[in-house]
């Protein structure tokens, strides 16, 4: 991938993977190092179906972040009382620790939401939910954008992203500023930045 050209990706063309206990199925965006597993990987995107209530698994060392997409939401309860958080406004990053499992609790129907997964000491994500015209800076970052809803605009016409969409710009030596318009009215896009340490 490099700064210029970004890697697309549609959400309907992602195969998903069924979660063991049955409550619900992911689809992994993207992951860093290219093919890593859940124990060694260092970012990791995906979006995920909430189909039922159910435990989240805990994650050790891992930095976790998700943002509401689809549905009434959810209501999140960590295993060790740490927080409860009530999920329920699309577009609304809520970062929390992945050392403790949690249960989740549909609020009215099944949901679909954004995961942002950062190995801890490795690499940190920032997340941001756009309604109107946004600038992006890629280079010694990875940036990774997802139209929510509406249609986002690329200033110099090269990437169109309608709903469900997006777009990964990998880290390269030189860094380049890319505009987004929304197209239409109720956009949303997701801007995902990770900064990963030197050397991963």
């Amino acid at each position: 991938m490099s700064a210029n050209l970004p890697q697309r990706f549609a959400l309907d063309e992602i195969a998903p993977t069924r979660w063991k206990n049955g409550g619900g199925n992911t689809r992994e965006i993207a992951v860093w190092p290219a093919g890593a597993g859940m124990d060694d990987f260092v970012w990791r995107l995906s979006v995920a179906d909430i189909e039922a209530d159910g435990p989240f698994s805990a994650f050790p060392g891992i930095d976790r972040q998700i943002v509401l997409l689809e549905g009434a939401g959810v209501t999140l309860a960590a295993d060790d009382g740490s927080f409860t958080h009530r999920l329920a406004q699309p577009g609304e990053p809520f970062a929390f620790s992945g050392d403790t499992g949690l249960q989740a609790a549909l609020l009215d129907g099944a949901t679909r939401d954004f995961n942002v997964m950062t190995r801890r000491g490795r690499c940190r994500a920032h997340v941001d939910a756009f309604r109107q015209g946004f600038a992006v800076s890629t280079g010694d970052h990875t940036v990774c954008l997802f139209a929510v809803s509406g249609a986002w605009q690329a200033q110099d016409a090269g990437v169109l992203l309608q709903a469900g969409e997006g777009a990964l710009y990998g880290a390269a030596p030189s860094a380049s500023t890319q505009s987004f318009e929304p197209v239409g009215d109720g956009a949303l896009c997701l801007c995902v930045t990770l900064e990963t340490e030197p050397g991963q």
